[in-house]
């Protein structure tokens, strides 16, 4: 056992946050924490870590446990380049190196009076860096980094200048090559493309210690966790298997807590009825019964409404309908200055198309969505929207909203034609109620004001609907709310979104796109992971003839690339194998006491050590470049 939380509780002020919390965490378990915004999943994170204090129960973990905690927030602004940073977490192993290069010098000359004192130090410590695997920590640095998204150029940044979506990116980096004993991860996949994501998944499913994931992307719950920890009403309840399984797991669960939630309110209002009767009676034997009977009910723990219905009502409704053809985008490229943001895209939407855009960080997902709303001038290329289309537009960065308006001051300035009533009555459907509609917007967490901007939106009456990262800061409850909505919208949405369940769930087309291209895919993402990891079966394709022998000539032209390309990495990790080898051979040579009578011999070695392991470092990143 890693970790075992007891009856953990906790308030701010009169605010409980959590209570009798208790979990029991295995080395293997892979866990993830869900919960709506608000309900203390990080504030159990901060009482692990001890980052801040809890007001009763127990925790323990091993004195010796090692704990990687990932925030959701980070700060960062270091003078160092970003392999630097990496390189912090191997100091230990780059001092014992700088050592071993330090003696391969005293050793050297025999005459030296710290000679002997020198070899044995140099033997004992060539020993404990190859027992630490030394030689391998600038691979797994730079393979880390590539995994999630960096590339050999970003290596040289200073870490101030990096954004911060590349910081947070940067921290889990370096989180993960410090190999904790158990992970504490709070939303790990926050600015993180898909193929990061799923480097990301398949490093987490691999990993031999204990995880515990803060997330509200559910397809990543799916790949990586085998139990579902879900913090409600401040009580921690554990599921076992991944999230799918848990939603089936709570639907029954919801069932059996209704019942009971239903039965306890009619024995309450049985009870009350008693209670009334006794007491108007007026006899002081039956107000004594009835107070009695008042007593044990004001000591009842009252069970809270099962949480099946959710209290968010969002319904996108357009004012008219468009034309069949809503949009064409025709050899559009964007470029400032020398820089070419991408080129060459092409593409056609309909009526009633729900549309995912995916693709990697960078390629210009988010330029082209300004493009199409007019805030930037394409390079080269044509834009042209059918008829009747009316847009409204989700900005992942929210820059429509005014920091420092109130949130109904927000709304009504957009649609000042509503009434006090109204408004107060749409903020509602969105969770806002009471004071809340007061709260400044800067004041808002990022979840709320998403659902400020998905409001407006709705109150446009568009019939296209541009979505950049619409889930971002929505929590689990929100982001199927959303997807209820686009299911029900009976006008065309484009959206681009790494949330790949969110994809799965609103999607019938699938557009990928590339600095240089853009690929469309006729069904939700898992359609597209269908025919992007199998050749498609060209005889149940309606293409013709010449289509046919292009794709042939091309799949020819892909099999004799892949050919050679297998071939090089072959001869590539034989070449590694036999430098291992020799490295391997050369360190039981030096592991030998007896070796060390022949100084000429030993400096021989370390010196053919010293230039195999450059060789070795060099095929190295050969090997990490062709793999990225």
């Amino acid at each position: 056992m890693l970790l075992s939380i007891s009856n953990i509780n906790k308030t701010y002020i009169t605010d409980t946050i959590l209570e009798d919390v208790s979990l029991i965490v295995e080395n293997g378990d892979k866990i993830g924490l869900i919960g709506v915004n608000g309900s203390g999943k990080t504030t159990l994170f901060n009482i692990i870590t001890e980052e801040i204090s809890k007001d009763s129960g127990t925790i323990f973990k091993p004195k010796d446990l090692r704990i990687g905690y990932l925030k959701q927030q980070l700060h960062s602004n270091s003078e160092k380049t970003v392999y630097e940073e990496c390189e912090e977490i191997f100091s230990d192993l780059i001092k014992m190196e700088e050592e071993i290069r330090t003696l391969e010098i005293e050793i050297s000359n025999p005459d030296n009076p710290q000679f002997n004192n020198a070899m044995n130090r140099y033997g004992r410590i060539q020993e404990k860096f190859h027992e630490l695997n030394g030689y391998q920590y600038p691979s797994r640095i730079k393979g880390t980094l590539i995994g999630l998204g960096f590339s050999s150029t970003d290596f040289e940044k200073k870490v101030f200048e990096l954004s911060g979506g590349q910081k947070s990116r940067l921290a889990l980096a370096k989180l993960l090559l410090t190999d904790p004993d158990l992970l504490l991860l709070d939303e790990p996949t926050n600015h993180l493309d898909i193929e990061a994501i799923t480097w990301l998944e398949k490093y987490l499913k691999d990993f031999k210690g204990a995880i515990i994931i803060i997330s509200h992307d559910r397809y990543f719950l799916n790949n990586v966790v085998n139990k579902i920890a879900l913090l409600e009403h401040h009580q921690l309840t554990v599921f076992k298997g991944d999230y799918s399984e848990y939603s089936k797991q709570r639907k029954k669960q919801l069932e059996i807590l209704k019942k009971q939630y239903e039965d306890q309110q009619k024995e309450i209002k049985r009870q009350e009825q008693i209670i009334e009767r006794y007491l108007g009676l007026g006899r002081e034997r039956f107000i004594r019964q009835g107070k009695s009977r008042q007593k044990l009910l004001d000591k009842m723990k009252r069970m809270p409404p099962p949480k099946d219905i959710k209290t968010a009502q969002i319904r996108f409704t357009p004012n008219f309908e468009s034309g069949l053809e809503v949009l064409k985008v025709s050899d559009l490229s964007k470029s400032f200055n020398t820089d070419v943001i991408f080129e060459n895209i092409s593409f056609n939407i309909y009526k009633l198309d729900k549309v995912g855009l995916i693709g990697p960080n960078g390629v210009g997902k988010s330029t082209l969505f300004k493009i199409l709303t007019n805030e930037l001038t394409p390079s080269s290329g044509t834009v042209t929207f059918g008829s009747n289309v009316n847009i409204a537009y989700f900005d992942q960065e929210m820059e429509s909203l005014t920091s420092s308006k109130t949130v109904i001051d927000e709304i009504w300035d957009e649609f000042p034609k509503l009434t006090h009533y109204e408004i107060r009555s749409y903020l509602a459907k969105f969770l806002f109620i009471g004071d809340d509609i007061f709260k400044l917007i800067e004041d808002l967490s990022g979840g709320e004001k998403g659902r400020v901007s998905l409001l407006k939106i709705m109150l446009k009456g568009a019939n296209l609907l541009l979505l950049d990262e619409p889930t971002n800061h929505l929590d689990i409850d929100s982001k199927e709310i959303l997807e209820e909505a686009l299911k029900l919208y009976d006008g065309t949405v484009l959206s681009i979104s790494h949330d790949r369940y969110f994809l799965n769930n609103t999607c019938n087309k699938i557009l990928e796109m590339s600095k240089t291209s853009l690929n469309e895919y006729l069904g939700n993402y898992d359609y597209y992971l269908e025919k992007t990891s199998v050749t498609p079966d060209l005889e149940d394709s309606y293409i013709s003839k010449t289509q046919l022998d292009n794709i042939k000539k091309k799949e020819r032209e892909e099999r004799r690339q892949t050919r050679e390309l297998k071939l090089e990495n072959q001869k590539l990790e034989d070449a590694i194998g036999n430098l291992e080898g020799e490295i391997s051979k050369i360190d039981n040579q030096l592991s030998d006491p007896n070796i060390y009578e022949d100084l000429d011999k030993v400096n021989k070695l370390s010196l053919k050590r010293e230039q195999t392991s450059l060789e070795l470092e060099k095929l190295y990143e050969q090997w990490l470049e062709r793999e990225d």
